[in-house]
């Protein structure tokens, strides 16, 4: 299928409120000094007031289209992945726990350092996580960060994570058998609108059914298609299918020559194998 825009980025970087109405408010012009400062300073008090009130609500509450929240909990293999960039901004990405050392993600998540957060479902309820920094990173030395072929990292923790209940890691799948998985499920913190870039401050799950693979432009690649799907900000998670195992890596989306639905890909897990265990 012929391709006319390839959207690699399913990254994000978390909206903040803005603070440009408090220094409108804040600030005198034309009119007298005194008179300003008295009339402006109840103005900026309550900009301010307002800007503190929303600050612990930084992230949008919405769901994914086509998704509902997960029960919380019920995929201790997920991890959010914060990643501090060299410009000083801070974006994030989804992943998933292999084992106690290892987590995997997508190679265009990389960063210059990282923070990997286990045991999380709601941001705003962060009391039983683990925060790990990242020791190093291992993308895939033949990624093509234009094509997104290889799109797989993995990223070795400073510490070990402590399994629990709502820790745990997830089995790969071992092989491509040439037929596609079944029931497939997707989850993750991304954009919940395709009209605003705030994530989601639950963990969100959506079920995806994988298209035949001549309709996906790059064989490496399982695909799905419609107005459902990931979003920026799911990165690296992992597609899940059949009996509980991790067959993709969120990687990046295409929009068809010929317009309609979006084409949404995930990198081959069995495809990776070998380097992937070479690794660690």
């Amino acid at each position: 299928m012929a391709i006319t825009q390839i959207r690699p980025p399913l990254t994000d970087t978390r909206k903040y409120l803005k603070t440009e109405t408090v220094n409108d408010l804040c600030h005198c012009s034309s009119v007298t000094k005194l008179n300003c400062h008295l009339t402006m300073s109840v103005h900026c008090i309550l900009a301010l007031l307002i800007l503190v009130l929303t600050l612990d609500d930084q992230v949008y509450s919405g769901k994914i289209t086509g998704g509902h929240e997960a029960v919380p909990h019920s995929r201790p293999y997920m991890v959010l992945l914060e990643r501090n960039m060299s410009d000083g901004k801070k974006k994030y990405c989804g992943g998933f726990l292999l084992n106690e050392d290892f987590v995997m993600t997508a190679a265009h998540c990389q960063a210059k350092s990282y923070i990997v957060v286990l045991g999380l479902h709601s941001v705003h309820s962060s009391k039983e996580t683990q925060r790990i920094s990242v020791e190093e990173a291992f993308p895939h030395e033949q990624f093509n960060p234009i094509s997104f072929v290889n799109d797989v990292m993995l990223l070795k923790l400073t510490t070990k994570a402590k399994f629990n209940e709502n820790v745990k890691p997830i089995p790969l799948a071992s092989r491509d058998n040439g037929t596609l998985p079944k029931s497939c499920i997707l989850s993750g913190w991304g954009r919940t609108d395709k009209n605003n870039n705030y994530m989601s401050p639950t963990l969100m799950e959506i079920s995806v059914t994988l298209i035949d693979d001549k309709k996906c432009a790059i064989e490496n690649f399982y695909c799905s298609q419609g107005d459902t799907g990931p979003a920026e900000g799911d990165s690296g998670g992992p597609l899940v299918c059949e009996d509980g195992k991790a067959f993709g890596v969120v990687s990046s989306a295409v929009t068809p020559h010929s317009g309609g639905p979006d084409i949404y890909r995930y990198s081959k897990i069995p495809d990776s194998r070998n380097w992937i265990f070479s690794e660690r």
